[in-house]
């Protein structure tokens, strides 16, 4: 499989937009309502969507863009000593169930061990995307627990189950 990770590209974000506008184009677990585009593309111009404590690449597949996958500083005392990152993805909807998504995210995971000093990485999914719960274990992410209606989506409040991923478990 040909899966790789680079920098988005300013075209890249035509797709983007594309992909996320309809409900049936982001799927069941990532719809969040109609979003404008302005701050992804103030943030591309300012800084290419590679920020100090964000960031987002392009999952490309076979030469062409196959989704996103981005990252986020986030800590669990104080942020100078307690930080890690937690990570999203989105593949888009002609690339889904083919193993680009876990790909994705095993580059993402040994990018960020070899380029930060990060100790921790953790996602976290609907209780009902088994698929994606599958995708981060087979990448070596340990499930810890349930978080109780944690995320607002389509009227009402939605499970997540929170995976980390500590240096040195990368499968």
């Amino acid at each position: 499989m040909d899966v790789t990770l680079r920098p988005v590209r300013e075209a890249d974000l035509d797709v983007f937009e594309a992909e996320r506008a309809t409900p049936e184009a982001r799927g069941e677990f990532q719809w969040y309502g109609y979003r404008h585009s302005g701050a992804l593309r103030r943030q591309f111009a300012d800084n290419g969507l590679l920020g100090d404590d964000y960031g987002r690449l392009a999952i490309d597949s076979g030469g062409d863009t196959a989704g996103w996958v981005a990252w986020w500083k986030t800590a669990w005392g104080p942020e100078t000593t307690c930080w890690c990152w937690a990570i999203g993805i989105c593949v888009f909807t002609g690339f889904r169930d083919r193993g680009i998504g876990t790909e994705a995210q095993r580059l993402l995971a040994d990018y960020l061990f070899a380029h930060t000093r990060a100790e921790r990485l953790q996602c976290f999914t609907d209780v009902a995307n088994i698929g994606e719960q599958r995708a981060v274990e087979k990448v070596g992410f340990v499930r810890e627990g349930v978080l109780r209606r944690a995320q607002w989506r389509d009227g009402g409040w939605h499970d997540q189950v929170l995976y980390s991923l500590l240096r040195g478990e990368l499968r």
